[in-house]
């Protein structure tokens, strides 16, 4: 085939069609793949670069799953917080109805000293007061207490006093009382060294100290233990995906695929005892300052579960901004992907039509060039 010598004129109209025939290939490729660069040896510089934008473009697109899971665990606690603070107005109607109950009479029962004011040389030594079912206090007497010295060493012991189950006053003579908060009995003692202290019997005199406890307060009391059991089995409840951001787990939410940009959310223990709430027990809600105090509490646990929801829900709407963010910069680097690459479909078929009028065109010229060849015949009979 090489000893073959063509004319100029044919070998110029075969390069043509030839180079058309490429140009047709490349473009009947480019429509096919909808690419103009399908590998680096198309162009090593718009593949490789197309090639990392591409690939950030999937690792942001995995973040963003991610990143949603995370505001799911949000909505969760958020969730969590509305219910609790329904569970702590709750609480706090149950206590507001038990304060406007009437508060059950202490019962009194009195014993006094020998003598108005003094206990005497006698009277050295020690009261034990004994609490029925519960614990028993000694309290030191001096052979020169008075009645005020006694009832000061008396309520200012721990477990007594007004605070306590048994508050020490005078009576009307001024003679020692003690009155027992409700539902309490307990029992005071001489010791050997005691005798002379002046009870009214030498050995013990029994304080009853009872009275008849509310029983609306007992229902609420009950009830009020019970919503603070919800609460602790709420705040239990409210995780997703192993995540509980009220039972002090923590949430890190990453930005970025190189881990360098995240949100850390810290959690919080918000089952009752991190509320700075408790369990009543015995006579709590007859006392209308145990009331109080829940009160107070549960008023603070509401403004704490209320702050912590605007917490959340700043840390939320931080995490919605980045997720929309994320979303438009993976648009945009698969946008500017595919401008290096993606081949312009309108323009690649307007090149198929005049590719193939060319190809037309190159074989007419190519015949047209053979038969001026042929002529040359006719001069050969």
């Amino acid at each position: 085939m090489s000893n073959i010598t063509l004319s100029a004129g044919v070998r110029q109209n075969l390069l043509s069609l030839q180079q058309t025939a490429s140009l047709l290939t490349t473009t009947q490729n480019r429509l096919a793949t909808g690419k103009k660069v399908n590998s680096a040896f198309d162009n090593p510089t718009a593949f490789f670069t197309s090639q990392s934008l591409t690939n950030r473009a999937s690792d942001l697109s995995n973040l963003l799953d991610q990143i949603g899971q995370a505001t799911q665990t949000l909505n969760a606690a958020n969730q969590g917080l509305t219910s609790l603070t329904s569970l702590i107005q709750q609480a706090l109607s149950t206590a507001k109805q038990a304060q406007s109950s009437t508060e059950p009479v202490l019962g009194v029962d009195t014993g006094t000293l020998s003598g108005a004011t003094t206990v005497g040389t006698a009277g050295a030594g020690n009261l034990v007061v004994a609490i029925t079912g519960g614990s028993s206090y000694t309290i030191a007497v001096a052979a020169t207490d008075t009645t005020a010295s006694i009832i000061a060493n008396f309520n200012g012991t721990s477990g007594l006093g007004s605070a306590g189950a048994i508050t020490a006053t005078t009576d009307s003579a001024g003679h020692l009382q003690l009155s027992a908060n409700p539902t309490n009995s307990f029992t005071v003692t001489a010791d050997a060294t005691t005798a002379g202290i002046g009870l009214t019997t030498s050995s013990s005199t029994n304080f009853t100290g009872t009275s008849t406890p509310n029983a609306s307060r007992t229902t609420l009391q009950a009830s009020y233990n019970s919503l603070l059991t919800q609460i602790d089995q709420l705040a239990g409840d409210s995780s997703y995906n192993g995540v509980n951001l009220l039972n002090g787990n923590n949430l890190k939410v990453v930005f970025n695929e190189t881990s360098t940009s995240s949100l850390t959310i810290t959690g919080v223990t918000y089952n009752s005892a991190g509320l700075g709430l408790s369990q009543l027990s015995g006579v709590g809600f007859q006392s209308d300052t145990t009331i109080s105090t829940t009160i107070d509490s549960l008023n603070s646990a509401l403004s704490t579960v209320r702050t912590q929801s605007e917490t959340f829900g700043t840390n939320a709407a931080t995490i919605q901004t980045r997720s929309d963010f994320t979303t438009n910069l993976i648009n945009t680097l698969q946008t500017g992907s595919g401008n290096l690459v993606l081949a312009d479909q309108n323009q690649e078929s307007a090149n198929l039509l005049t590719l193939q009028t060319r190809q037309q065109l190159s074989i007419s010229a190519l015949a047209i060039s053979n038969q001026a060849q042929q002529a040359v015949l006719k001069l050969f009979p």
